[in-house]
């Protein structure tokens, strides 16, 4: 059955009602106009002019909209935008040679060359913005791990001859010991003191520095990303300002001791890179879409000079980071991780070759019977995931109505309880790169870390390696998600070389222990046959594919790290094992669970939803329409201040509801305000959407160029499920429901989510185990003030001693009030969104708010 088009004439005749077919299919359409099938005369002046003034109106309301905060980008008006600045620049290359265009005069002379010239500028800029971002983020990366190295090493001692060396550049070349590096004291006692004082002060410095000038500087920023690339709009998350304190809270944040990791953090200052570079290009600083692709590229470089893995940046980029990855993203997305990674090379950080400390590399295969203990690897990945996961999550909730008004307390308890637990065990107290580097090697040459090697210590590390992945993965949970600078890649594959070094080391014992049975059998005598260091190479793999439910792109970024060919089979094995463990106790990873957790906007092409529903039962029907004519500015003005929608849709008139086109509150309000101050309109001034050919209406205000005359819309019946793939896809800001022509109702990526949000707390019975959740979480908040109220009565008795006493008595903390509606659990207390098309986000970023 063919539905009508909305854009006939208005005075329809009346038919009557056919039945359906069992050929009726529901589909989506964009709606023919009159308005959308042009000529295309170049020859013509006036009409190349006229395409040029659409296309600057265009551009300026571009302008407008990207300033726009929380609000999500259109891509399919984005692209249409593109094609028209396209359109005008042919028009008037081909129809006025020798006028402006392009910025370049062109003359009679020279006109064709600088055409040319300006031609290969504007299909350039791309590869001109990658290659400037790659350079930055190389460079960037490389202060960084300088720093880091230097601020971690000060910790522990000083370099006697040169005090801004860190210990390996101090011992360089050193051998039979480092009479240049020395411990701050003799005295074992004041030397623990004072790793938890510049781990105190390293905290507290970060955390300073992010609540008092950048705010979104804080956490791993990849969830944020996510829905940033994927078109939500975050004002100052990538800003000039959280590039700058990111790079300067992520070394101090790192040398605290904390357990928190530089990976993360580095794809979001990359990401800043790429945000604040391409601002300079006119090509992406008025094209919101444009711009995510030197976003995704820029995604790739940070993961790629994180890890030393161009290749694996890439993919990760591809499997992570974006909903949309075509072909020509992903080769810039290429070039800029090479440039970035090139650049990083060229500055030789750690003046050894190596990209990163914990690259290694491996002489020795694999056997097949290995194989049974790379399956307990996979399984301790995925396990590890899912708890991190879920325990981490209830800390956010806590955090969130707890601690939030105390961020810098809360990072610097936590990093001196941090060092207070982890500077007795050896695999602790220094950095986790260090650590990683010195679990993931071989025990032949010399090599080894504080006897880690030696057979008669064998018991003793494995008590202390299992000591050292429970303890970390403890603080893992509740330091990931303060407010520092703080990523969870590192410490989890931390954790999981320290698990996969112990199970290396219990098989290495277990072969000598029955080195002639049948199991070892293709183990060469009087060879090694098992090496320690591939388990916690395996075991990093599993974690980090655990805790981010990401495979291909670990595969490729630990192939990268070892350059260690023969590997791939055990590391495919290992993740492979490791997803479907973590496939058993739900979808997504932290980042997943976090943008969930958080209430933003944004639909994850990686899951499949069967609901069972028309799109009808989703959609708004009450919705504010705008007749084509007859309203005044007046009364336009009055329906905008009433409510915070997004977009209007334009009707024939409101009882028949005949669908003729969409306009974006942007648009309307910049129509607007440019009739007002070019055409002298007043309040009383009637207003027309839609182009008339009857002369008593040429009095009017002509707005019907700012409307989109070809919205996309859908039948009633059709699939949520397909309209859910529609703006993963297309990524439209709202979708119009017709049927036969009348406008039935609206929905948007919102209204998809709040839906699916119903129906998954519906299948998980209900939120009632959230009281009983709260009533614990309410009890460990009293613990947590009883212990403050009790330190400050201590402290402030020490300083009375010595007249130091501080005025207005002891600390108090006050539990904040939560309000929560009947049945919703403190996981589910974020996700609020408004019915008004607005998103209410907790921890917006804006110092006022904290």
């Amino acid at each position: 059955m063919n539905r009508p088009s909305a854009s006939r004439s208005r005075s329809r005749p009346s038919r009557p009602h056919q039945p359906r077919t069992a050929s009726f299919a529901p589909s989506l359409r964009r709606r023919n106009t009159s308005q959308s099938v042009q000529g295309h005369d170049y020859d013509d002046p006036e009409a190349a002019s006229a395409v040029q003034a659409d296309a600057a109106i265009a551009s300026e309301i571009a302008e407008i909209k990207r300033y726009e905060d929380f609000t999500t980008i259109d891509w399919v008006q984005d692209a249409a935008r593109e094609s028209l600045r396209r359109k005008a620049r042919r028009k008037a290359r081909l129809s006025q040679p020798s006028t402006y265009t392009g910025r370049v005069f062109l003359g009679r002379g020279r006109g064709k060359w600088r055409r040319k010239i300006a031609e290969a500028y504007d299909a350039g800029q791309a590869w001109i913005v990658v290659t400037l971002v790659g350079a930055a983020i190389g460079l960037n990366a490389a202060f960084l791990n300088i720093v880091t190295e230097w601020l971690s090493d000060i910790k522990l001692g000083h370099c006697t001859t040169a005090f801004y060396l860190n210990e390996s550049f101090c011992c360089w070349g050193a051998e039979g010991g480092c009479v240049e590096w020395k411990r701050w004291s003799g005295v074992w006692p004041v030397n623990y003191v004072l790793y938890m004082l510049f781990a105190a002060l390293f905290a507290l410095t970060a955390a300073r520095l992010v609540k008092s000038f950048a705010p979104y500087a804080a956490g791993s920023g990849i969830s944020e990303m996510k829905c940033i690339i994927a078109g939500f709009v975050m004002k100052g998350f990538l800003g000039a300002t959280t590039l700058f304190i990111k790079s300067i809270g992520l070394p101090l944040a790192i040398a605290s001791g904390l357990s928190v990791g530089k990976e993360g953090p580095s794809v979001h200052y990359a990401v800043c890179t790429g945000n604040v570079i391409s601002r300079f290009f006119d090509k992406y600083r008025r094209n919101a879409a444009k711009t995510r692709e030197i976003l995704s590229a820029s995604a790739a470089a940070g993961v790629g000079v994180a890890f030393g893995s161009p290749i694996g940046g890439v993919l990760f980029s591809l499997e992570e980071m974006c909903n949309h990855f075509p072909l020509k993203t992903m080769w810039r997305s290429y070039f800029c991780a090479l440039v970035a990674t090139a650049v990083l090379a060229a500055m030789n950080p750690f003046r050894t070759g190596q990209l990163v400390m914990f690259q290694v590399k491996y002489d020795r295969s694999w056997h097949f019977f290995e194989i049974v203990f790379y399956l307990l690897i996979g399984a301790f990945g995925g396990l590890y995931g899912a708890f991190v996961i879920k325990w981490n999550l209830k800390m956010q909730v806590f955090r969130k109505k707890y601690l939030s008004a105390y961020p810098i307390t809360e990072a610097v308890v936590l990093a001196v309880v941090t060092a207070v637990i982890c500077y007795p065990n050896m695999f602790l107290r220094i950095d986790m790169t260090e650590s990683m580097e010195i679990l993931f090697q071989e025990c032949e040459g010399g090599k080894g870390y504080d006897r880690l090697c030696d057979r008669d210590q064998r018991w003793h590390m494995i008590a202390s390696l299992f000591l050292a992945f429970t303890l970390r993965t403890l603080l893992v949970i509740i330091s990931f998600g303060c407010k520092v600078p703080a990523g969870i890649f590192v410490p989890s594959m931390a954790i999981g070389a320290a698990f996969g070094r112990m199970i290396g080391i219990l098989v290495e014992a277990l072969h000598e222990s029955f080195p002639t049975s049948t199991f070892f059998s293709a183990c060469l005598p009087d060879q090694p046959c098992i090496t320690p260091g591939t388990y916690a190479f395996l075991g990093a793999a599993a974690a980090l594919s655990g805790i981010m439910h990401i495979t291909v792109s670990v595969v490729v970024i630990m192939f990268e790290i070892t350059g260690a060919l023969t590997y791939i089979l055990p590391t495919m094995i290992v993740v492979g094992v490791t997803k479907a463990v973590s496939e058993r106790f739900g979808h997504g990873g932290i980042a997943d669970r976090m943008i969930y957790l958080n209430g933003y906007p944004f639909l994850d092409n990686k899951e499949e939803h069967t609901f069972g529903v028309p799109v009808s039962a989703v959609m708004s029907s009450a919705i504010a329409c705008l007749p084509a004519n007859g309203m005044s500015f007046r009364q336009v003005e009055s329906i905008m201040n009433e409510n915070a929608y997004q977009g209007y849709p334009i009707v024939e008139d409101v009882s028949s509801k005949i669908l003729l086109g969409y306009i974006g509150r942007t648009e309307l309000r910049y129509a607007l305000d440019r009739a007002c101050k070019d055409q002298s309109a007043t309040g009383s001034s009637k207003v027309s959407f839609h182009t008339s050919s009857n002369p008593a209406e040429n009095d009017k205000v002509d707005l019907s160029k700012f409307v989109d005359p070809t919205p996309l819309t859908v039948h009633p019946r059709l699939p949520l499920e397909t309209v859910m793939e529609l703006f993963k896809k297309m990524g439209p800001r709202a979708i119009l429901i017709e049927y036969r022509g009348r406008l039935t109702g609206l929905v948007t990526a919102k209204d998809c989510l709040k839906y699916q949000f119903k129906v998954e707390a519906a299948g998980h019975g209900g939120h009632g185990a959230g009281i009983g959740e709260d009533d614990r979480m309410e009890g460990l908040y009293r613990v947590i003030s009883r212990v403050a109220v009790a330190v400050d009565g201590v402290w402030q008795k020490g300083l009375g001693v010595i007249g130091m006493g501080r005025r207005g008595g002891a600390v108090r903390l006050n539990s904040p009030v939560v309000i929560r509606t009947p049945g919703q659990s403190a996981e589910q207390e974020a996700f609020v969104i408004d019915e008004h098309g607005g998103e209410e986000l907790e921890d917006r970023g804006r110092p006022g708010s904290r």
